[in-house]
């Protein structure tokens, strides 16, 4: 039987390796996804402090920043596959750590905090490794289908995980980290049973250049600089998630079945987006698209912040996760196919800081920011930050708006 034309929606899944991959990164996603709820749930009723809901990612976040030099440099050196595994496993002993926790009546902030840093360590190693992998499993030509799909996985745990967290909470605070616990122990099954992939090694890191390889290719190459700091600032600015607590139980009036719907409302908009793009993927003006995407994250963000219904809230927040899943879905494809392989693991590591502090530290900034003047104005603020970062990108990264095609690049006929 002849393989599928290229550009077919389901070429990745031809190869075997790549839907076991998938599977293991739903697994995780999904798994994350429900601590998170049930974290972000138990701290507030704990708390009942909008800061300390920031700095649930910021414990997240820190590992990243300060292992940016050793993490990339692992995943382009050892087997990634290898890495993904040991990191799951991390991941499960440290949902077993919550669930004690919890079990025991001892569920205090610091021991929490405590537990998510080691959760935070295992992630920074897992994020590179697991990126990385992706195109080790699939020709070129696949590597956009992938991508989108990588994306599919993620964001359709985003939207299964947070109502399942938030129904699993409503059985008791132990169900969802019992639930997490197999599912990362599933998920370090699918990555072992992936035949090792071909992967080109890096030499060894003896020397500062060899570890900040990442960085200067990153900051050479002006493409992959401008997807990777617009996605920076724009949900730096623009995030909203830690304060889904708030808007659930205070704005809303909603419970914790209602804070699973309104997590869950972004994942809706970006699977249906990536199914989407999995069918049809942008042919032509790509960067535009990218740009276009991020105004409309900040557009649909402000009016989130300044709902006060609960269906429109949920509506704002579908637009949110269509709009961020077509930047995700240019900026991860641009960034595999213009870096070659023996440095992905570093400028992977990069990226995932940069979106760690996009993700996380916006967080830290709504929690921080809604502290001082409130949740609503937090938003809103930050969506209109959101839309002018677009803006600025838009002229400030010339080359980046010109980018057509998501082809492998030839750099030599892009515009200037």
């Amino acid at each position: 039987m002849s393989p599928p034309a290229e550009g077919h929606r389901f070429a990745a899944f031809r190869h075997a390796s790549y839907a076991r991959f998938f599977l293991s990164r739903f697994l995780t996603s999904f798994s994350t996804q429900i601590i998170s709820v049930a974290v972000g749930w138990q701290i507030y009723d704990l708390t009942r402090d909008p800061f300390s809901l920031g700095l649930i990612g910021l414990m997240q976040f820190l590992p990243s920043l300060l292992l940016i030099l050793v993490t990339g440099s692992v995943a382009d050196r050892y087997n990634r596959r290898a890495i993904m595994a040991i990191c799951l496993v991390v991941c499960t002993v440290c949902a077993a750590a919550l669930l004690g926790l919890t079990s025991l009546g001892r569920f205090a902030t610091l021991a929490v905090f405590a537990v998510l840093v080691v959760f935070g360590i295992a992630r920074a190693f897992l994020g590179p490794a697991m990126q990385s992998l992706a195109p080790n499993l699939v020709p070129a030509k696949d590597l956009a289908n992938a991508i989108a799909w990588n994306s599919t996985a993620q964001h359709t745990a985003t939207i299964v995980g947070p109502v399942t967290g938030g129904l699993l909470y409503g059985l008791g605070p132990i169900v969802p980290y019992s639930v997490s616990i197999v599912l990362f122990l599933a998920a370090s099954a699918a990555v072992l049973s992936i035949p090792k992939p071909p992967q080109r090694m890096a030499g060894a890191a003896r020397s500062w250049e060899s570890l900040v390889a990442g960085f200067r290719y990153i900051r050479a190459e002006k493409v992959v600089l401008g997807a990777i700091t617009l996605d920076l600032f724009a949900v730096l600015l623009g995030g909203a998630i830690a304060l889904m607590p708030v808007f659930a139980r205070d704005i809303l009036a909603l419970g914790p079945w209602g804070l699973g719907l309104l997590r869950s409302a972004p994942g809706v908009g970006s699977v249906a987006m990536a199914f989407w793009l999995a069918a049809r993927p942008i042919r032509h003006r790509a960067g535009v698209a990218m740009l276009v995407g991020v105004g409309l994250f900040g557009l649909a963000t402000i009016v989130f912040g300044l709902s006060q219904w609960a269906w429109l809230s949920i509506a704002a927040l579908m637009v949110m996760g269509a709009s961020d899943m077509i930047s995700v879905y240019v900026r991860n494809t641009l960034i595999m196919l213009w870096t070659p392989d023996e440095l992905r693991g570093r400028v992977t590591a990069v990226n995932m800081v940069f979106v760690g502090a996009s993700n996380e530290l916006g967080e830290f900034r709504a929690g921080t920011m809604a502290a001082l003047i409130g949740a609503v104005p937090a938003v809103v603020i930050g969506g209109i930050g959101t839309v002018a970062v677009s803006v600025i990108w838009a002229f400030g990264f010339a080359k980046l708006r010109r980018i057509d095609s998501l082809a492998v690049p030839d750099r030599d006929r892009l515009p200037g």
